[in-house]
């Protein structure tokens, strides 16, 4: 292998959609050097987190039927129990629930939890409340998918945070689409929902940190137990 070969392997590929931002910050940080050579180092930090920011890694997902992955990269942030969107048509009675808060320093790319069809995508505008917060699940922006699979359906929700002005769409309606494959991105901060079939079992706790296809955050097959976890 080359050396520009080995290089080129080392680097985490950077969404198309980024390019533009990317070349935006780049442009910037000319100018600030043209202005005062400090205030160009300081659009480079910046041009540098904006590249890492719409960057998109290979993941290696778990494949087995009823296993769920994290749809997102970040923070587990709510496990519990709540009604899923009124526009996915899945009912008003509280269903379990994952919430995983994304920081502006990860990965925002978007990824099934499971192999299935999806057979709705809903989108409804809102505010811009802080993407930790539990009402943000129903005053915010929002992207909602309805994914069918042989284990049920399950429901991902995309939330726009506080600094997230733009939800990205990978797939369509009646696309058939594999455990950890790429779905979509929230641009700056936010929140991904997933809403479980009552009967599933949670195997992720509050505070710990998910890897979007790759950490299996929940079990279909599994009825849920009394699991406990420990903080070291």
């Amino acid at each position: 292998m080359s050396i520009a070969a080995s290089i080129r392997s080392q680097l985490v590929p950077i969404r198309p959609e980024g390019y533009p931002f990317i070349g935006i910050f780049a442009l910037a940080t000319l100018i600030l050097f043209w202005l005062w050579e400090p205030l160009g180092w300081i659009g480079i930090a910046l041009t540098i987190w904006c590249a890492l920011f719409f960057r998109d890694p290979p993941r290696v997902t778990p494949a087995r039927e009823g296993l769920l992955v994290a749809p997102a990269d970040g923070r587990i942030s709510m496990v519990t129990q709540a009604p899923p969107p009124p526009e996915l048509g899945m009912g008003d009675a509280p269903l379990p629930r994952i919430s995983i808060f994304m920081s502006v320093f990860d990965c925002h790319v978007n990824r099934s939890p499971l192999a299935g069809r999806i057979e709705r995508i809903a989108y409804r505008a809102g505010v811009f409340l802080n993407a930790d917060l539990d009402k943000a699940s129903e005053d915010n922006e929002r992207n909602s998918f309805l994914i069918a699979a042989p284990g049920g359906s399950i429901a991902v929700v995309q939330i726009a945070g506080l600094v997230a002005r733009r939800i990205v769409s990978f797939t369509t309606e009646g696309q058939s689409i594999a455990a950890g494959q790429r779905i979509g991105m929230i641009r700056f901060g936010s929140r991904v929902d997933v809403y479980l079939p009552v009967g599933g079992s949670f195997l992720v706790a509050l505070g710990q940190r998910a890897v979007a296809g790759e950490t299996v955050i929940a079990d279909l097959r599994v009825a849920q137990d009394d699991r406990n976890f420990r903080v070291d």
